[in-house]
């Protein structure tokens, strides 16, 4: 299989006017991968940070993430939105499990839970992913920074992160042990 088809998502995909109505009545699930550079150790050297434009026409900071397609399992999942974000030379190194690090709620109200996302009630499995290849995302994201686990929790690099990212981020280098 060639990356195109790994990547190809019309099989499960739903129209816009299906993803609305079903948006409206079921929560979604979502895979959420927070990309790092590690020394020989496993310690984190680098965070993974995309720029993007939003919806709304902001520009925030946010780790890769998308949802499950149905009959998908977590690994493709995790697989097509890190090839898809960072390149098909990125080459993340997925978990040996599927138990994730942490599990986001995102809900339309910001102050439901710290986590939001005004279109829906979504579930997000969150995983630390080491990425050991060249990393070209694609046009769609501005820009792509590697900064050290310290710049990545500086209150100027969280005020760039949106949706509940920062807390994320902040989670992950917890689960590392390596809170800055």
């Amino acid at each position: 299989m060639s990356v195109n088809d790994a990547l190809e998502t019309s099989p499960g995909w739903l129209s816009e006017e299906g993803l609305e109505q079903v948006r409206g009545q079921v929560p979604m699930v979502y895979v959420e991968a927070v990309p790092v550079r590690v020394d020989h150790l496993g310690r984190i050297d680098r965070v993974g940070l995309l720029l993007r434009a939003q919806a709304d026409g902001s520009v925030s900071r946010a780790v890769v993430s998308g949802r499950v397609l149905y009959n998908e399992p977590l690994r493709d999942a995790l697989w097509r939105h890190l090839s898809k974000d960072l390149g098909p030379d990125s080459s993340p190194q997925l978990p040996a499990g599927v138990a994730p690090f942490t599990v986001a709620e995102y809900f339309p109200e910001p102050r439901e839970s710290g986590f939001h996302d005004p279109r829906q009630h979504a579930v997000a499995l969150g995983y630390l992913v080491p990425c050991d290849g060249d990393c070209a995302p694609p046009e769609n994201v501005l820009d792509l920074a590697w900064l050290t686990p310290a710049e990545a929790m500086s209150p100027s690099i969280s005020q760039e992160m949106s949706s509940g990212h920062g807390r994320l981020v902040r989670r992950a280098l917890a689960f590392a042990g390596q809170l800055p």
